[in-house]
């Protein structure tokens, strides 16, 4: 979960100011969380809040998105998601944004089958990403973050989302110049997983995904979540990431480590 978290630091800087290329400073001053961390961070203290059986996830992850959504509110949301946020009577708005992908990794590194990883996904995804592709880019990313915890290869893992989610016919380099923003699930998570797909490590894995533009900071995001469970997360690049989260983000990111034993290396 917090490679997701660091894939949306290091790209926040690019996400309006793209970066066509793999040499770029990791971490600068200009580095910020974006939503991304924030809602990935929300789904995860919802699947603290809901364990065992995970009956009441659907509610509680409607709760936790809202109560920490309103407590970090200028975060960069998507317009019908800040007004879902501070919605009286929240309901799903088929929506089939990347949003949907960004915070769902904590579902595939709690999940104790994959099976649950599905199910997992669904019920943090549907109550606001209702529409298929939705559903479809948050389950792809939970499966491959399962798979990789799990010790799954990448031509495996790849194997499977090709067959089961999306057709994985092209290259990083292919794209490069020609991929441009894009905020659908459809045109993201094929292209962050992607970016994993083609890595060496955790740290490459994130350069990839910044390195092909787009929605940079979720890109990587996507990406980084399942790089974290792959290959772990470097010592130094971990202790540069805790010191964007404030206390409250900390705890959460914390109690779910401590209870789901995510790589580390």
């Amino acid at each position: 979960m917090l490679g997701a978290i660091i894939g949306d630091i290091v790209g926040s800087r690019f996400e309006f100011n793209n970066i066509r290329r793999k040499d770029f400073d990791f971490f600068t001053d200009q580095c910020v969380l974006t939503d991304d961390s924030i809602m990935t961070l929300a789904v995860a203290k919802a699947i603290l809040m809901s364990q065992p059986n995970y009956r009441n996830l659907s509610k509680n992850a409607v709760e936790c998105m809202q109560t920490i959504g309103r407590c970090y509110p200028g975060y960069g949301y998507g317009d019908r998601f800040y007004r879902w946020i501070f919605s009286e009577n929240p309901k799903p708005y088929n929506s089939y944004g990347n949003g949907s992908a960004m915070r769902v990794s904590a579902a595939g590194f709690a999940a104790h089958s994959l099976d649950e990883a599905k199910l997992l996904s669904k019920l943090v995804t549907e109550v606001t990403h209702n529409h298929p592709e939705g559903m479809k880019g948050a389950e792809a990313t939970a499966v491959a973050v399962y798979l990789a915890k799990t010790g799954k290869d990448i031509q495996e893992i790849r194997d499977y989302i090709n067959q089961h989610y999306y057709t994985m016919d092209f290259t990083l380099d292919e794209i490069r110049d020609t991929y441009r923003f894009n905020e659908s699930c459809q045109g993201t998570v094929p292209q962050a997983l992607q970016a994993f797909f083609e890595s060496t490590g955790f740290e490459d894995a994130i350069r990839n995904a910044i390195s092909i533009g787009g929605d940079s900071d979720t890109v990587a995001a996507i990406c980084g979540g399942v790089a974290q469970a792959y290959y772990g997360i470097p010592t130094d690049i971990r202790k540069q990431a805790l010191s964007f989260l404030d206390t409250k983000l900390l705890g959460i990111l914390t109690a779910f480590e401590e209870k789901f034993i995510p790589v580390v290396v």
